[in-house]
């Protein structure tokens, strides 16, 4: 054990003076997994019907179910997205959102295709 310690020392000295720059392969890693962390939003989704469908930006994420906010809501990274929410038998809402990193909250009411939409400003 007397030599032990030198041995360490050796080591750690050796590691410390083998130090290479960064392989452009490396740099280019590093800077796709900081643009992978750029601020993301969070979009609470409130609909009726709850088993209506969400799109993000043209792909099926799941039902509005999924994304009431306990535990998450859907995930949607930096820029403009657009959220569509849809269900068989009724009228499409399509919205976009830019969430800067906050949490939104976007309650959506979809109207039965029968039914008449009843104009803005019309009780």
């Amino acid at each position: 054990m007397r030599g032990g310690g030198w041995l360490t020392v050796a080591l750690v000295t050796l590691g410390c003076a083998g130090r290479q720059e960064e392989s452009p392969a490396m740099a280019q890693a590093r800077e796709l997994l900081r643009k992978a962390e750029s601020p993301s939003g969070d979009v609470v989704l409130r609909c009726e019907p709850e088993d209506a469908e969400v799109i993000l930006d043209g792909v099926t994420r799941g039902l509005c179910s999924d994304f009431r906010g306990a535990p998450r809501g859907l995930r949607v990274g930096e820029g403009l997205h657009q959220i569509e929410v849809k269900k068989e038998g009724h009228w499409p809402y399509t919205t976009y959102i830019d969430p800067h990193g906050t949490r939104a909250v976007l309650n959506v009411l979809l109207q039965p295709m029968g039914s008449d939409i009843p104009e803005r400003g019309t009780p």
